[in-house]
């Protein structure tokens, strides 16, 4: 496994109402960071097409416009755009951590996408609990993705914005031996504050994990305000809340924090300071305590629907042999 690499952090503006304008920016950036000899990018929340800023100001009753469009321009996966980024990703030679707005059926999901450098979709997972305004836009996901893939980079996971304030969701992935963390939110949304919470959640898990978190926010110019609204009193909504960074198993800052504009936090990271970080705390192992606290997760999928076998189901009243005998003169 290679112990020493480059990764980024990339933060982006979004062609707002433009699904082809965001992922050319995708492409565009997927090739800047790889000119850089960068191995894995992660791109902000939601990228493709854009993050719903609009269901942050608008009542639930005026957003449906707004909410359609969103649904004309979400991603399929597999899908073109997911052929596209995996093929950009391969050509590049480079993994990319990818948000989109999911389209299953009729439903929309905030949904993570891992392509490794060969182009393949290796980790998919939904956010498992929208938040505040989000849960207008997007269905809940399961605990089926709360994985950590395996990658010739290192163990990978991944989530998303205040999905980091569920700290048992972040348990999951530490126990599971997450190496490389990638966060991806909005940003943009609330203002300093929201970079203040950001900065804190993010070292806070990067020492918590003892792992390497590569942070990635949207970034909103404000010619895009009066794309989401033309309230001008609401435009400061969308000012600040940007934190864009790359941060080590001690907490330090290794590239970033971006707080404006676009660019790419890129750093090298060295996975050898995770065993010199949980050598003193590995709070899944040693500073552990399974006695006493210990996290139980439901990895199975949500269904709506499932078939049963008859030939697998024996009545309470009947015993095994009675019952195969009986299906035997069916």
């Amino acid at each position: 496994m290679t112990k020493t690499f480059k990764v980024a952090a990339a933060q982006v503006r979004p062609v707002l109402f433009d699904l082809n304008g965001s992922l050319n920016k995708v492409i565009l950036k997927i090739k800047e960071a790889a000119t850089k000899d960068v191995k894995l990018i992660v791109f902000p929340e939601t990228f493709l097409p854009y993050y719903p800023y609009f269901s942050f100001v608008e009542p639930p009753v005026l957003m449906g416009k707004s909410h359609m469009k969103l649904y004309e321009q979400a991603v399929e996966i597999p899908g073109p755009v997911t052929d596209l980024v995996g093929k950009s990703a391969k050509k590049n030679n480079i993994q990319v951590l990818l948000g989109v707005n999911e389209l299953d059926g009729g439903s929309l999901y905030n949904t993570q996408i891992l392509f490794n450098e060969k182009g393949e979709i290796i980790l998919k997972r939904r956010k498992i609990t929208p938040t505040f305004h989000e849960r207008m836009i997007w269905g809940q996901g399961d605990g089926s993705g709360l994985e950590v893939v395996d990658t010739q980079l290192g163990k990978i996971g991944s989530l998303a914005c205040w999905e980091h304030y569920n700290p048992l969701a972040r348990f999951a992935l530490m126990a599971k031996g997450e190496q490389i963390h990638c966060a991806q939110f909005p940003g943009s949304l609330v203002g300093p504050i929201f970079t203040e919470q950001t900065a804190v959640t993010m070292r806070h898990h990067a020492l918590e994990a003892g792992c390497f978190v590569i942070c990635s926010t949207g970034w909103l110019d404000s010619e895009d305000y009066e794309k989401i609204t033309s309230d001008t009193n609401l435009h400061k909504a969308f000012q600040g809340g940007c934190h864009t960074a790359i941060i080590s198993p001690e907490g330090k800052y290794l590239a970033g924090p971006l707080d404006e504009g676009e660019g790419l936090a890129i750093a090298e990271i060295n996975l050898s300071l995770i065993t010199k970080r949980k050598r003193m705390m590995d709070s899944v192992g040693h500073y552990s305590r399974p006695d006493l606290l210990s996290l139980k997760l439901n990895t199975s999928p949500n269904k709506v629907f499932e078939m049963t076998n008859k030939k697998n189901f024996i009545p309470k009243d009947l015993s095994a042999k009675d019952y195969l005998e009986e299906i035997n003169h069916v």
